[in-house]
């Protein structure tokens, strides 16, 4: 079911350009956090309705949704939501450890003091919100720049493209797996070790460090979801 009203009660007020952004952050929200079921239709008349929005930007945001993983689009029954699949997770894991692990030898290489700085800055931030109760939206986003930033040093723009858009369609799991088994501390822990291994050079370490985390993370993640099945 769907709860709109607080949340997007002023929706009119916005303009008309970030309208369908303001939709589409709502629903992703919405079912990231596992309140819109995977497989639950998304019916373009409903949702104008309930939002008090017309159809148009309704649509784009829908639009929007489909192109990151969390809608399709169904002959005869229009927008529906993914369904959480074990596969998908899978395949997203591994492709983040070939990706980022490589990635993060040559950004280690190029990293500067300032990289470094801008990284704890942005796990500081992350460590307050490792705690029940905390912003997941904020998690999530909060996680992805953490790990982005030990990146990007590399400046390899195309790869740094790719997994941003693997994060993104990661972000649905991670926070529902931090939902459900409340493992901060192994978050914390671990991040600080990779900032450590990557601020002191360590390549080979911070490499078999990364790999870790983010098998033990899917591994985690997928224990999780059978748990709901």
């Amino acid at each position: 079911m769907l709860y709109m009203a607080d949340t997007l009660q002023s929706l009119q007020s916005i303009p008309r350009k970030t309208l369908a952004t303001s939709v589409a952050d709502y629903l992703r929200e919405q079912i990231i956090t596992n309140q819109i079921k995977g497989g639950e239709a998304l019916r373009q008349d409903a949702l104008s309705a309930r939002l008090d929005v017309s159809r148009i930007p309704v649509r784009e945001a829908l639009l929007q949704l489909e192109a990151e993983g969390l809608v399709t689009f169904v002959p005869h029954k229009g927008a529906v939501a993914t369904s959480i699949s074990v596969e998908e997770v899978e395949e997203l894991f591994a492709l983040r450890v070939l990706l980022e692990c490589d990635i993060l030898s040559t950004a280690i290489a190029k990293a500067t003091a300032e990289d470094f700085n801008r990284s704890e800055k942005i796990l500081e931030e992350f460590d307050s919100l490792l705690k029940p109760g905390s912003d997941m939206r904020k998690w999530g986003q909060l996680n992805v720049a953490f790990h982005m930033s030990l990146y990007e040093p590399s400046k390899q723009t195309r790869t740094l493209a790719i997994l941003n858009g693997i994060h993104m369609h990661c972000d649905r799991y991670l926070r529902l797996q931090i939902q459900l088994t409340s493992d901060y501390e192994r978050a914390e822990k671990e991040h600080h070790e990779l900032l450590s291994l990557c601020s002191s050079g360590q390549k080979g370490a911070a490499r078999k460090c990364l790999r870790a985390h983010i098998n033990t993370t899917g591994a985690e993640l997928i224990n999780a979801i059978k748990t709901l099945r």
